[in-house]
């Protein structure tokens, strides 16, 4: 297996922010979570997280693990990233991660990052369909 090297890099960068903007992403947010929300009282799931640059959301069965699912979370958005470009995929859509009594769900619509917990049984197809655009 190829190995990608990496070399991180420290710039100063000026950010404007354009308020029509800052707010469809703000309505966009607030949207996907009402959307998860809902998507919480389904049988089998276990909690979600949702970020977006500025902000946060996360509801889990097991606040107590919330450091351990948020590590996975990120872990696995951004390894999905590296192998896409890797190989040159194009953009992922979606991802699953199956463990031994556990499913995530993450992806990415927009400037949000989704990841959404589950018992190994839960419908992840029908999940996914819900909180698709």
């Amino acid at each position: 297996m190829v190995k990608k090297k990496r070399s991180i890099h420290e710039t100063a960068t000026t950010v404007i922010v354009d308020d029509v903007t800052s707010s469809e992403e703000d309505q966009a947010f607030t949207d996907i979570s009402k959307n998860l929300a809902e998507i919480r009282k389904t049988k089998g799931v276990v909690g979600y997280i949702l970020r977006s640059t500025t902000s946060a959301t996360i509801d889990l069965k097991e606040p107590e693990k919330i450091v351990e699912y948020a590590i996975l979370s990120s872990q696995v958005l951004d390894s999905s990233r590296e192998i896409s470009d890797l190989y040159d995929l194009g953009d992922v859509e979606s991802i699953l991660i199956e463990g031994k009594e556990v499913k995530a769900l993450c992806m990415v619509i927009g400037e949000n990052k989704i990841s959404i917990f589950m018992e190994k049984d839960a419908d992840h197809a029908d999940i996914l369909e819900r909180v698709s655009p």
